[in-house]
């Protein structure tokens, strides 16, 4: 038998992994560390994705991959042992406490100390996140049981320790807390410095800024603690529920209809049923600070500075006041009501003077003057989640017994993504989207080039890959996608399902053949670099170039006519 290659030995771990997860949704339920979890573990660790750093070493607990997982889930999840994902549950009557993660957007509720719910409303991509999530934890959960129950006369002393932190909650300081993280590194596997780093990290946003988790010292226990009970007794084993009505939800575009139907609605209130309508699909800030930043300082009395990304940053902590500012100029903001956490802001471009824009944006007002077109901006949509909005929001509608339909011109993909040959800041331009574990490819007629960009910014072009979710990365697979004749730049999560959306939408007469399609993204990641991966942290102020760079040329595309095409004789 012909031995794989690391590449094909992962992109069948993954592939293994969606189609036993998939088995597992439709069944209604698993538990982790039984035969169906086991297995699921093993396809995990067989693709080691990047973001999960040294999961598969059984001698080291990972922590930038646990700090990536604890932001991104509910605090509490770490002892839990009892998980439900459901579709439509009503909790707004119950005492349960909603919570909602540092980094994700999700809605969780704590039905017990030992019981929290997730409300899907994201589709697919969620549910694979999720499960992905819990699969990290519960390995390195047993790892940390591992550590602590090596001893024949039961758990160390370490372990006894940490126990007596955490249940009578001691507050920690000076010499003491340095003795602390010092047993706790031994329990994890790492260095001092190691373990105090984490430590220093997750207090941050434990009970300081937001109590989003609790704190080093508790998750560490709680998942420890969690297998110390289930190996005592096996009705307290860690089950995921998957319930009839996420089945129903799954493939219907539930929330998509409600989040879609409502900005139609509201677009048709406005008097925009005939304007050109460009959908772009960004960040809540780049656009409106473009728009209406400049304007802002001027009315305070405040100087603009001459570069954009300096004024850029100076207005990163003045969303509020310029979002008021902007009300009275085409501005709405839309909140979403739908539970699809998608906000939208709605642009009325016929409102725009010279006064408001930055001198740096180049703007042909006879031309938005005439044309009036308006710039509807969606909050970024989580991976299959893509196709469900867009499907949704480019066809017609109907309001008082007639079918509305709007002008769609362009859509318009602002991303973050991960990039194969460049640095965290780069840009990427798509030339088609690949769908990681399908056959289905994408070839996108990009509305943009390299020359559109400021000169001499790295930019890179070429085909997208779509991955199923940030924590299903393989390096060996993403080396295969750049060298092999894919050539492939950068990796994504929406690129392609948008792609899909607009094409079923020519298909079925809702949108012109002719309409412009964009895409950009900008590198919040490298998955192929050691320490470059999500789990390293955001880009911070880097990242405001590359946003800002992307938004003024998606700008100049809608806000100044098209070039005229000339045959050359």
């Amino acid at each position: 038998m012909e031995e794989l290659s690391k590449s094909q030995r992962a992109r069948l771990a993954i592939r293994t992994f969606k189609t036993i997860a998939d088995a597992l949704i439709l069944r209604g339920y698993y538990k982790p560390s039984g035969r169906s979890g086991e297995k699921l573990s093993e396809s995990l660790q067989q693709f080691d994705p990047e973001i999960y750093g040294s999961m598969s070493d059984h001698r080291i607990v990972e922590l930038q991959g646990l700090e990536y997982v604890m932001d991104r889930m509910p605090r509490g999840i770490e002892k839990c042992n009892r998980i439900i994902m459901t579709a439509g549950e009503d909790f707004r009557e119950t005492s349960f406490e909603k919570i909602t993660p540092l980094k994700r957007r999700r809605h969780s509720y704590i039905v017990s100390d030992k019981e929290i719910c997730f409300v899907i409303t994201r589709g697919l991509t969620e549910i694979y996140d999720i499960m992905t999530n819990i699969t990290f934890l519960n390995i390195e959960s047993q790892k940390i049981h591992r550590q602590i129950c090596h001893k024949e006369e039961g758990t160390c002393s370490e372990w006894h320790e940490l126990e007596n932190i955490v249940q009578n909650e001691i507050d920690l300081e000076g010499p003491a807390l340095d003795q602390a993280i010092w047993n706790l590194s031994i329990i994890l596997g790492r260095t001092y410095r190691e373990a105090r780093e984490t430590y220093e990290s997750f207090e941050v946003h434990h009970k300081k800024n937001g109590n989003y988790n609790n704190g080093l010292f508790g998750i560490i226990y709680g998942m420890g603690n969690r297998i110390i009970e289930e190996a005592k007794s096996p009705d307290t084993l860690l089950t995921i529920y998957f319930t009839p009505s996420l089945h129903e939800m799954i493939g219907r575009h539930k929330y998509a209809t409600m989040w879609a139907k409502n900005i139609k609605r509201n677009l048709h209130t406005l008097g925009f049923r005939k304007r050109s309508i460009h959908v772009v699909s960004a960040n809540m800030h780049s656009m409106k600070n473009i728009f209406y930043g400049a304007g802002y300082l001027k009315s305070k009395g405040m100087k603009v500075p001459e570069n954009l990304y300096t004024m850029a940053a100076q207005l990163r902590h003045l969303e509020a006041e310029i979002s008021e500012y902007a009300s009275g100029l085409g501005f709405t903001y839309l909140r979403d009501t739908s539970e699809s956490n998608i906000d939208v802001m709605v642009f009325d471009t016929s409102q725009i003077t010279q006064c408001n824009l930055h001198e740096s944006i180049r703007c042909d007002y006879d031309y938005i003057k005439k044309e009036k077109p308006v710039i509807v901006v969606i909050d970024y949509a989580f991976g299959a989640q893509a196709y469900d909005i867009l499907d949704e929001l480019l066809c017609p509608c109907h309001f008082d017994d007639q079918t509305v339909s709007f002008k769609i011109d362009s859509v318009n993909i602002m991303g973050k993504a991960g990039t194969l040959p460049g640095n965290k800041g780069d840009i990427m331009l798509a030339t088609a989207h690949v769908m990681e574990g399908t056959a289905n490819n994408y070839i996108v007629d990009n509305d943009l080039d390299v020359d559109d960009f400021d000169k001499d910014y790295p930019i890179h072009v070429g085909p997208m890959v779509t991955v199923l979710g940030t924590s299903l990365q393989n390096r060996d697979v993403l080396a295969r996608f750049h060298t092999s004749n894919w050539k492939a730049v950068g990796l994504e999560m929406e690129g392609g399902h948008y792609q899909r959306a607009i094409s079923a939408a020519i298909i079925q007469g809702h949108i012109s053949r002719d309409i412009k399609t964009r895409y950009a993204y900008y590198a919040s990641d490298n998955p192929l670099h050691i320490g470059e991966t999500l789990a390293s942290g955001s880009l911070g102020d880097d990242g405001i170039i590359p946003t800002y760079m992307i938004t003024k040329v998606l700008l100049h595309k809608i806000i100044n006519p098209p070039p005229v095409n000339r045959c050359e004789l």
